[in-house]
């Protein structure tokens, strides 16, 4: 298989039917051999049972219906990890991604690249609360990270299988996959896109999540610069604590010498900078055995499956039963 288009849902229900539609009416004349994977992240507006119904009529269309509303990024690891084709690409199911890039987008792999990442440069979003906040975290972003990068805000990526199956997503973090990537050594390269203008269904963004970005922003921060070795941070600042320590402790010894007296204050310093110090090479040797564990069994999910359907006869479900699931649980 050549391609996965694997698209987050979340109260969606008017867009699917036309989010289908401009998928297929985009990449049916390349002759491409695609699948189409859409995960239900929690929604309570029937878009599940809609998604059901369009797997049932196109074979292509996979669902993976999550138990409750774990986040965009849970849901899109959810629908990376059941692709099957050379290629992966991620879009938005609101429809403001245009599906008439992803070609494009897949010649630039071609090219070498291994993840290529959209540039809504003629964003179709309101300024004030949405285009604004965005321009302002990219900046904030580029300099912090050192990635340098126009819009790491959009959703619409393209990039070969392993780069997306070896991505650990939770929180925010799908906004940072070309980061995650360059991390792990990808080559990435942004590309303009096209941008429409919400036509049905609420935005998912607001204030709260711009804060989680940003708490997700100084976690991306720490794993791109000491994720493989805390102690260099960690060990770096307890030794600045330590160096500080023997300074007061030498200032202490020298007044005592000389003036024949102890100085007290100089004396407390020191002893509360080498507990700091001794604080933070412990929390070095900690976060470093934390590491360890983290890096030697990641088999832990995210997110949990209530029900799949275009998977085949074993993981099928009927409407009813799907109905009646839902309801109990």
């Amino acid at each position: 298989m050549d391609l996965s288009i694997v698209v987050p849902i979340h109260n969606e229900l008017e867009n699917i039917a036309l989010l289908h539609q401009q998928v297929t009416a985009a990449l049916d004349p390349t002759g491409l051999d695609y699948e189409l994977i859409l995960v239900d992240d929690g929604s309570r507006d029937g878009s599940a049972l809609r998604l059901q119904d369009l797997a049932h009529e196109d074979q292509r269309v996979r669902v993976v219906e999550l138990r409750k509303n774990f986040g965009q990024s849970a849901a899109m690891l959810a629908g990376i990890r059941e692709c099957r084709g050379t290629y992966v690409v991620t879009m938005d199911g609101d429809l403001q991604n245009d599906p008439t890039d992803i070609p494009r987008m897949l010649a630039k792999l071609g090219e070498g690249y291994d993840l290529v990442h959209g540039w809504r440069r003629e964003r179709k979003d309101r300024w004030l609360d949405r285009k604004l906040p965005s321009q302002l975290a990219n900046k904030l972003i580029t300099r912090v990270t050192r990635f340098r990068v126009h819009d790491l805000g959009c959703t619409l990526k393209a990039m070969r299988r392993e780069v997306a199956q070896e991505l650990d997503l939770y929180g925010e973090m799908h906004r940072f996959i070309p980061i995650l990537a360059d991390m792990r050594g990808a080559k990435c390269v942004e590309v303009e896109v096209k941008h429409h203008p919400r036509l049905f269904g609420k935005t998912k963004y607001g204030i709260d999540r711009t804060v989680r970005v940003f708490l997700d922003l100084i976690t991306v921060t720490y794993l791109k610069r000491y994720a493989a070795s805390p102690m260099k941070l960690f060990g770096r600042w307890g030794l600045m604590a330590l160096a500080v320590t023997m300074l007061l402790f030498m200032a202490a010894a020298v007044q005592g010498i000389w003036h024949q007296t102890a100085n007290v204050p100089l004396i407390v310093g020191g002893l509360l900078m080498g507990g700091l110090a001794g604080q933070f090479f412990s929390l070095g040797l900690l976060a470093e055995v934390a590491c360890r564990i983290y890096f030697a069994g990641r088999d832990e999910s995210v997110y949990a499956v209530r029900h799949r359907w275009g998977f085949g006869e074993k993981n099928a479900v009927s409407r009813e039963q799907a109905k009646h699931w839902r309801k109990a649980g």
